[in-house]
C-alpha cells in the first residue's frame, strides 16, 4: 500500500535524471523447495529500479527484465553484466549490445544489492509462492531505495538530516 506510493515518487524524480549506468544480475531463491531466480537492474548509485523473478534463467527472462527497465526509465549509456550469454543475446535483440560492460568486479554494486534481500528471505524461511516472492521483492526494493542513504559518502549531520527526512516521509504515508 505505502510502497507504490514511495516508489511513484522515487520514479518521477528519477526520470528527470540521466542513468548512465545499469547493473543487471540474477540470484536464485528457493520457492516452496524449488529454485527460482531473482533478476535485478540497479542504477550507478545502487538504487534498485526493477526486480523481477522466472523459473528460468534464459533469453527470454533476460529480455524481459531489459525491456521493463527500458519501458520504464528510458536507455542507460552502459549495462554492466556478469558473463551469463543471456545478456549478451537478449542485448542483441534490443540493439543495444554495443552497451554491454562484462568485466572483472564490475558488476559488484548489483552483487552487493542483493544482501538485504538473502539476509531478510533466510528470517523468513523461504517463500511458499512465486506471487509472494515477486511482491515482497518489489516491496523491500522501495523500502531499500528509500532508507539507503550512503552514510559511508557524506558527513554525520548530513546524514542524520536525511533519515529523519526518510521517516518523516514515511510517517506521513502511514498516518
Amino acid at each position: 500500500m505505502f510502497a507504490g506510493e514511495i516508489r511513484r515518487k522515487r520514479v518521477q524524480t528519477m526520470r528527470s535524471f540521466i542513468h548512465w549506468r545499469w547493473h543487471f544480475d540474477e540470484v536464485f531463491v528457493r520457492n516452496n523447495g524449488q529454485k527460482h531466480y531473482l533478476w535485478r537492474a540497479v542504477d550507478h548509485e545502487g538504487e534498485v529500479l526493477e526486480s523481477f523473478v522466472t523459473k528460468t534463467r534464459d533469453k527470454a527472462s533476460a529480455l524481459k527484465i531489459l525491456k521493463k527497465t527500458m519501458r520504464r526509465h528510458g536507455p542507460a549509456r552502459s549495462i554492466v553484466t556478469d558473463g551469463l550469454k543471456s545478456y549478451k543475446a537478449a542485448l542483441k535483440d534490443l540493439r543495444a549490445a554495443g552497451k554491454q560492460a562484462v568485466r572483472r568486479w564490475a558488476n559488484n554494486r548489483v552483487e552487493k544489492s542483493h544482501l538485504p534481500f538473502s539476509r531478510r528471505e533466510r528470517a523468513m524461511q523461504h517463500f511458499r509462492q512465486t506471487k509472494t516472492l515477486q511482491k515482497f521483492s518489489a516491496v523491500h526494493a522501495a523500502f531499500q531505495n528509500h532508507f539507503n542513504q550512503d552514510c559511508h559518502l557524506i558527513s554525520r549531520d548530513h546524514y542524520k538530516a536525511r533519515r529523519s527526512a526518510a521517516l518523516a516521509d514515511w510517517k506521513l504515508l502511514a498516518g
